[in-house]
């Protein structure tokens, strides 16, 4: 037994390294900005993003000083970001996977434990952010490892893997609530000890470090780039809600197959396999309740604000869902193969192998329903159909193509600031004001200049003058575009043909009067 166990765990290891390296990196724009903050480390600037600005424009300061302390072992500020990157979050997702089939034995479901663990090592929602640079590799890691850890009472590697989790993103508070208040039940009832100075120590000693240091160097312990987010981006009431339900509805991309008949009836199902997983999972390991909990609080957490839910908003609370929505399939299998069996007599034969073929079957045939085995644009390798790049492909030839005319002084206005920031030697003007607090100043915008999120705020050109802009014609088709100063002091010099989010192509323009 445990020489197959071994086995397999080598099988998901290599199948998680290989869904990574095979497509190789297919970078988001977002990953860039990191990556600069990372570059200005080494560099001797400091954590900024543009030198001399202490501005926190960066959710992740953790992966920051992950992804600069890579670098500084294999190349300095000219190091492979992107390759860094993919190797960081492969290695971190097959580690996830182990963690799964692990927490599946202990919630009473090797099986499901096992199936998990495959289908994160193939997930979409895993690849692409990985494939992509993110840090949601790193984060899903360890708030899984902080659920595993709390599950097998080592509550200082708990208290370190929450504490880092924390300094990856500022949201693993969804899950430290309802783990902490379980914490508390379990004290107030003497079956835990309040005052272990090493469990307190694990978790105090990154996190105040870092929000000390946050506080004095930033001005504010918070990224700057969260509140900024909820000033600039205009919804719909109850947008963020739709999309969630959406996605809780197709954890397995069941609408890729059948369309909203898929989704209708994963919002009945999947919750209902998933009650019957927590169930099960709770009656063998109660320490499992904070992480039944967690993909609902998430839910909520990202609903009532309504912010603009970013694709990457949706991976954190999948691996507690897949294994919970498994555990009640094997439950509903197990009942189905086992009828007439007399009782006390262990399955054997087909009655063993038989749920777990149809338990692994149903989630991953349909989930590899999203992977292509040939991308219409970037490299030509299997990959998601999720792990779209083509937008930053775009940005990269305006950055290749207007790089040399820009310098250290030159300023850069757009609203996607990552790869720009990154292929350009240019201070940026974040239009959207992530990295740039003084965009923040013409916000709310309104309502009459939005076609799309995005839109740039005409005032803010007008009195920033930035050397270039570069922008999706959407972005300022009810605005910029319009204004007459703007054609006189700007001279388009680019125009890139495509119409990504209804756009008139990817306008590069010039400031041709001081």
């Amino acid at each position: 037994m445990r020489k197959s166990s071994n086995w397999f765990a080598v099988l998901i290891v290599v199948l998680a390294l290989a869904a990574r390296i095979i497509p190789g990196p297919r970078t988001i724009d977002d990953s860039f900005i990191t990556f600069r903050y990372a570059r200005n480390l080494l560099s001797g600037e400091g954590f900024v993003y543009n030198p001399g600005q202490r501005v926190m424009g960066t959710t992740t300061p953790l992966y920051t000083f992950l992804m600069a302390g890579m670098a500084a072992l294999t190349g300095g500020p000219k190091a492979d970001f992107p390759a860094l990157a993919l190797g960081l979050n492969a290695v971190a997702d097959a580690v996830t996977c182990l963690l799964l089939w692990q927490l599946g034995k202990r919630f009473g479901s090797q099986r499901a434990g096992a199936v998990a663990a495959v289908l994160w090592a193939v997930a979409p929602f895993s690849v692409t952010f990985a494939i992509g640079g993110l840090e949601t590799s790193v984060y899903v890691l360890l708030i899984t490892a902080t659920a595993y850890f709390y599950v097998e009472k080592r509550y200082v590697w708990t208290a370190l893997a929450a504490a880092l989790a924390l300094l990856t993103r500022v949201d693993a508070l969804i899950l430290f609530a309802p783990l902490g208040l379980d914490w508390l039940v379990r004290i107030l009832r003497k079956q835990e000890k309040w005052l272990v100075w090493q469990v307190w120590l694990a978790f105090l000693l990154p996190t105040v470090a870092w929000y000390g240091f946050a506080t004095l160097y930033f001005g504010s312990p918070f990224p700057h780039s969260v509140s900024a987010k909820l000033v600039t981006y205009r919804l719909e009431e109850g947008a963020s809600l739709i999309r969630l339900i959406q996605h809780y509805a197709n954890p397995f991309f069941e609408y890729n197959t059948f369309r909203a008949v898929g989704t209708g009836l994963g919002l009945v199902l999947y919750p209902f396999l998933f009650g019957l997983g927590a169930i099960k999972a709770f009656r063998s390991e109660a320490r499992s309740l904070p992480w039944i909990i967690y993909p609902w609080l998430y839910l909520l957490a990202f609903a009532i604000p309504n912010p603009l839910i970013f694709r990457w908003y949706l991976t954190p609370p999948l691996p507690a869902y897949f294994l919970f929505i498994l555990i009640g399939l094997d439950r509903v299998l197990t009942g189905i193969f086992s009828a007439r069996m007399k009782p006390g007599v262990e399955p054997a034969g087909w009655r063993v192998w038989a749920p777990l073929i149809l338990l692994a079957a149903w989630p991953l045939g349909l989930t590899m329903t999203e992977w292509r085995l040939h991308t219409n644009h970037g490299v030509d390798r299997p990959a998601p159909d999720m792990a779209y790049i083509q937008l930053e492909l775009y940005y990269r030839q305006v950055a290749d193509e207007i790089a040399p005319t820009l310098n250290a002084d030159s300023v850069l206005a757009a609203g996607d600031v990552g790869v720009l920031g990154f292929y350009t030697p240019a201070r940026i003007l974040d239009t959207v004001g992530l990295n740039s607090p003084e965009s923040l100043n013409y916000y709310p915008l309104d309502e009459s200049l939005y076609e799309i999120n995005y839109a740039v705020a005409p005032a803010l050109i007008r009195d920033m003058q930035p050397d270039a802009v570069v922008i999706l014609e959407v972005y300022g088709r009810l605005g910029l575009l319009k204004e007459p100063w703007f054609a006189e002091q700007y001279r388009l010099r680019t125009k890139v043909e495509t119409d990504m989010y209804g756009s008139d192509g990817m306008l590069v323009f010039e400031r041709s009067q001081p």
